[in-house]
């Protein structure tokens, strides 16, 4: 008996309208899918929480403390787990700031609001640095990616606000970015 190798074929799958990798031995089809980043836009009282990453893609630039959402969790859980993860920030959610559709990189970001219960942060293993920020202080020429920004300027765009529906995407700002250099993990 062959053992089956995978799949390799591309195939429109009945029902479909896109080609897919099949295995043509035993008939799996793979979906490829999106990847969902999580993570959030925390303050301690008007300071801003960012991470300098230590690891590729914008190694050494700042971000917002954000990665991917993992099998099982919740986007809220994964958004505290990567906070805790990349700042050991103790925090609490408010509610979604800003959902950003990324699908030249197949990426949907959701970043929440948040507001740290303690100024005390520190590195995790993906942060070189960490720092709470005044507004005027943000690197804003090391920022890594550009759904940082907006989400800087969303988070401050909604200061005040209790009930706010969650932004999206700049009008034309997908159209602006590049593909190296809009990632985040």
């Amino acid at each position: 008996m062959q053992k089956p190798s995978g799949p390799r074929e591309k195939i429109i799958p009945e029902g479909d309208d896109r080609e897919r990798l099949s295995c043509p031995d035993c008939g799996y089809i793979r979906y490829d899918n999106p990847k969902v980043v999580v993570g959030v836009v925390a303050t301690w009282e008007d300071r801003y929480l960012m991470c300098r990453r230590a690891i590729n893609p914008r190694k050494g630039f700042w971000t917002l403390p954000a990665g991917f959402m993992e099998i099982g969790e919740t986007s809220a859980a994964g958004a505290a787990r990567e906070a805790y993860e990349e700042a050991r920030a103790d925090l609490s959610l408010d509610r979604l700031l800003c959902l950003y559709d990324l699908p030249h990189i197949s990426q949907l970001q959701l970043l929440y609001r948040a507001t740290l219960n303690s100024p005390d942060v520190s590195c995790g293993p993906e942060s070189l640095d960490v720092g709470l920020f005044h507004w005027e202080d943000i690197p804003w020429d090391d920022i890594a990616f550009p759904t940082v920004h907006w989400a800087l300027h969303h988070h401050r765009d909604a200061i005040g606000q209790d009930v706010f529906p969650p932004f999206g995407n700049p009008p034309g700002a997908s159209a602006r970015m590049g593909n190296d250099d809009t990632a985040t993990s």
